[in-house]
This record gives structure tokens, sequence and C-alpha cells, in this order.
């Protein structure tokens, strides 16, 4: 409790000029962030360019947590084999799963059929009532590499969102107090 006063204090004693330097500070930062994750967007051609794989159907090719850097560039089929990251109407979370198969008919339009690789069947039961394939426009992504578990972070602060909340307000502290 003492170190919190102690940075209340620090804030007090700052003149408004130093009070508007660390705001803008923190504005600067924010704005990096959100234009590191727009440049991401254009370069992979994906509107996620990050995900975290949150459920154990991938395993032992991804696990809980594992951060995964996807492209979707439009002129690269998609083959058998790959993982790839979809959508599906209805629900809020992308799906990471594998391609079992691949069907274009005659118009070129492109069709896939997923299957995790813990789960023992097809997605067909995962996807909206009466869909049988996924089309090309649902993909988010292919995954192109990963980072094993750093994604931890990312289901703790979602699964107990007080220690987000925490973990953020310490962080804007921080970046408000430190005067460097």
């Amino acid at each position: 409790m003492q170190y919190f006063s102690s940075m209340f204090d620090d804030v007090r004693t700052m003149n408004k000029r130093q009070l508007y330097y660390q705001l803008l500070n923190f504005g600067m930062i924010v704005s990096s962030a959100l234009m590191i994750w727009k440049g991401l967007m254009v370069v992979t051609g994906s509107e996620s360019p990050i995900v975290v794989v949150l459920s154990g159907s991938m395993e032992p090719a991804f696990h809980r947590g594992d951060l995964l850097f996807l492209t979707n560039l439009q002129d690269d089929p998609i083959r058998v084999g790959e993982i790839v990251v979809f959508n599906i109407k209805g629900r809020d979370i992308p799906i990471v799963h594998r391609v079992i198969k691949v069907h274009e008919d005659e118009n070129g339009d492109v069709k896939l059929l997923t299957k995790g690789d813990n789960n023992s069947v097809d997605d067909r039961g995962l996807y909206a009532p009466g869909q049988l394939w996924i089309r090309r426009n649902e993909v988010v992504g292919r995954a192109r590499g990963f980072v094993p578990y750093i994604g931890m972070v990312t289901i703790i602060m979602n699964d107990y969102p007080r220690f987000k909340y925490i973990l953020l307000g310490t962080l804007g502290i921080f970046v408000l107090l430190h005067r460097e």
C-alpha cells in the first residue's frame, strides 16, 4: 500500500507540463502499437496477422497458448495439409484447424474441409447449420510460424478479467510515472 501512495504522490508533484508529456508518451506508445498492427495487416494480407491457439484440438502440432503468425495472400492457393484459421458465421472466435480436402468447382470457387489434428471427425459439426465447406473468404489466414506458449498471457487475461485490468492499470501508471 505504501508503494501506491508514493506513486500518487509522484503524480501530484508533477507540474502540468510533465503530466502532459507523460500522457503524450502514453499516446505515442498506443498509436505506435496500432501502426505496427496495421502494417502487419497490409504485409500479411490478413485481418488478424497474429492469433493465439485457444484449445487443444490441434495437438500435437500446436498447443493451447501457442502464438501463430498468419498470412492470407489471395493469389497463393491453399493446399491439403496446411493449417488455416477461419471464421464461422455466428461464432466470435476463429478456429485453427488443418485442411483435409480442397474442392474447386467449375466456377473456380475454392471450398475447404477442415479437421483438428486431435479430433476424431471433420469440422462439419462446427460449421454453420447447413454448411458443408469453408469458403475462401472465411479464411483469416494460414499458419506460417509460431512461438510456443507465449499466448498463455492472453488466455489468462481472458479467463481472469481482474488480472487484465490490474496489469493494464499498472502498465499505464508505470508509463505515466516513468520520467525518461
